[in-house]
């Protein structure tokens, strides 16, 4: 209420005054509306970014997590969902640097031989500075970063991109690559001799030289815990079968492994311990038909027939027990797998894989040197 003591224009002033005020408070209040909705705007950005971020990450972890499954389709799913450029250099940096990959997934992948794998393998070895590290030194980094395959030719691909990748870094320490890569390949079985009594390999390394090479050599390094332990370093064969089990005769996906004349199988490749172990001594592998599942093969003995093959494998509550089986059913995803697996278990028993390849490097240095 005006005081009658204004006049009319001091009146007619204090009414605008208060429009003023009241339009002043007004837009103050629609300022601070405004102020509350950029605010939850950004808070909503905020929540959306960081929301975006987790479902990158967990895409991320499930990517690495397919690829130790199955190293081909962790690398797809990594593309298509645009976490990992499709090219080789990204991948290969992908398999040097990221932490958690199984070693193993990774020396299947570099192992390939289509193009996209036999670039990422170049790339791969070439992030490896050997600058002024002798041949030991070299290998040890180097095999410490993935697990040698089983498969001869993957190990032959790979082994020549090492040599490759040392003399380019080292030039002054071999006249040819072949040279490197004979060595190279001495040095992997005389450790594997030294730290495996019973493996025994037809090398030409007198007991001196073995003492010596032990001093400086010792041991590949052990795994972080990610993957198969140093027991199964450069397989003859590795993968996933199905293999016939059970009392209600079930298939259960295992992956297998052929290394030291036995045939290791696990649930998943990170595991540290097998579930079951079949020595392969007196034992012979051949292709057997089987209703509704192609691509079998068996193990059996054709020495006892009836009689329990000599087997361990591990209960689910831990407990190691001797195996049930009079033969052992396993099934490949293709015919050319299963007779893949069939020629190594059969070489396995035999002959080591190793030794054809230094072999054919050998002849092949030997004809190149001039006849005098």
């Amino acid at each position: 209420m005006v005081s009658s003591d204004f006049t009319a224009e001091e009146k007619m002033e204090i009414e605008n005054i208060k429009t003023y005020k009241e339009d002043l408070l007004d837009d103050i209040q629609k300022l601070k509306m405004e102020i509350d909705n950029v605010m939850a705007e950004i808070l909503s950005f905020e929540s959306a970014e960081e929301n975006k971020t987790l479902e990158k990450t967990k895409r991320f972890s499930n990517g690495k997590k397919k690829f130790n499954m199955d190293p081909k389709k962790g690398i797809n799913y990594l593309v298509e969902n645009k976490l990992l450029e499709g090219s080789a250099q990204p991948i290969a940096e992908f398999l040097y640097k990221e932490d958690g990959l199984n070693k193993t997934a990774i020396g299947e992948f570099l192992g390939e031989r289509d193009e996209l794998h036999l670039q990422t393998l170049k790339a791969f070895v070439d992030l490896h500075e050997f600058s002024d590290l002798n041949l030991v030194q070299a290998l040890r980094q180097f095999l410490w970063s993935f697990r040698l395959p089983g498969e001869a030719q993957k190990i032959d691909r790979m082994m020549e991109a090492f040599a490759t990748r040392y003399c380019d870094c080292n030039t002054h320490v071999f006249q040819s690559t072949d040279t490197c890569y004979i060595l190279s390949f001495a040095i992997i079985m005389l450790n594997t001799s030294l730290h495996n009594p019973n493996m025994i390999y037809p090398t030409t390394f007198s007991l001196n030289c073995m003492r010596a090479f032990a001093t400086s050599l010792s041991k590949f390094p052990e795994d972080d815990g990610n993957d198969l332990t140093h027991t199964f370093f450069n397989p003859d064969r590795e993968g996933w079968l199905l293999k016939l089990g059970g009392r209600v005769k079930t298939w259960k996906r295992r992956w297998f492994i052929l290394t030291d004349n036995c045939l290791y199988y696990f649930e998943f490749t990170t595991d540290k311990e097998p579930r079951g172990i079949i020595p392969l001594e007196n034992l012979c592998v051949r292709e057997v038909p089987y209703p509704r599942k192609p691509y079998c093969l068996e193990l059996y003995n054709p020495n006892s027939r009836g009689q329990k093959i000599k087997a361990c494998k591990t209960e689910t509550d831990g407990r190691v027990v001797e195996g049930k089986h009079q033969s052992y059913t396993i099934c490949a995803p293709s015919a050319e797998e299963r007779d893949s697996w069939i020629e190594a278990i059969r070489a396995s028993i035999t002959k080591d894989p190793f030794y054809d390849l230094v072999s054919v490097r050998k002849k092949k240095v030997i004809n190149q040197v001039p006849q005098d």
